[in-house]
């Protein structure tokens, strides 16, 4: 049974392999391995819910993905959302054409009658690439560390936008920015 759905940016090759990096080293140490057992991709997630218009939602965003261009990404710094997931995440340096990439996207969706939770209101929305999911307590400076020797700031570009219902993670449909065509 489903959890919920959520719109997912996805990045270049070069770019995800960096993320999948610090899943692995996260991984090798014991600390975290949530994201690989799920099947997740890296991503950052631009929109949730727990329903979704499926039918509707795929052509809002494949019409949206066609008139957007790859857009460049600078993951600079490490954080943690004061949740009971203990998430680690990559956030990326804040621009304004990623800001404006998901506020257009929730304004395109709201526009055909979908709820914008708090969470990903333009005022609120705070973007990040999770790297681990789950982590001790107890280990959490430990993976605070095995994160800072990766050598930052981590760049390239989110290249796709998707859709995935999860958990675990299984992608429904995904386009590639700037093309009409299925990622």
């Amino acid at each position: 049974m489903s959890q919920g759905y959520a719109i997912e940016l996805y990045f270049d090759p070069a770019l995800e392999n960096q993320v999948l990096k610090a899943w692995n080293v996260l991984a090798r140490r014991q600390i975290s391995t949530q994201l690989i057992e799920i099947e997740s991709r890296p991503h950052i997630t631009l929109f949730s819910s727990p329903s979704i218009d499926l039918p509707m939602l795929e052509n809002v965003v494949k019409s949206f993905a066609s008139k957007q261009e790859s857009l460049p990404l600078s993951f600079s710094s490490i954080g943690s959302l004061p949740d009971e997931n203990n998430v680690l995440f990559l956030s990326p340096t804040p621009s304004l054409s990623l800001l404006q990439f998901q506020a257009q996207l929730c304004d395109t969706m709201k526009r055909e009658g979908v709820e914008i939770t708090d969470e990903y209101r333009q005022d609120s929305w705070i973007p990040y690439c999770a790297v681990a999911q789950q982590v001790p307590k107890t280990r959490m400076a430990e993976a605070f560390c095995v994160l800072r020797d990766l050598k930052m700031p981590v760049t390239g570009y989110a290249m796709d936008i998707g859709l995935v219902e999860f958990s675990p993670v299984r992608e429904l449909f995904s386009f590639v920015l700037g093309n009409s065509v299925e990622a």
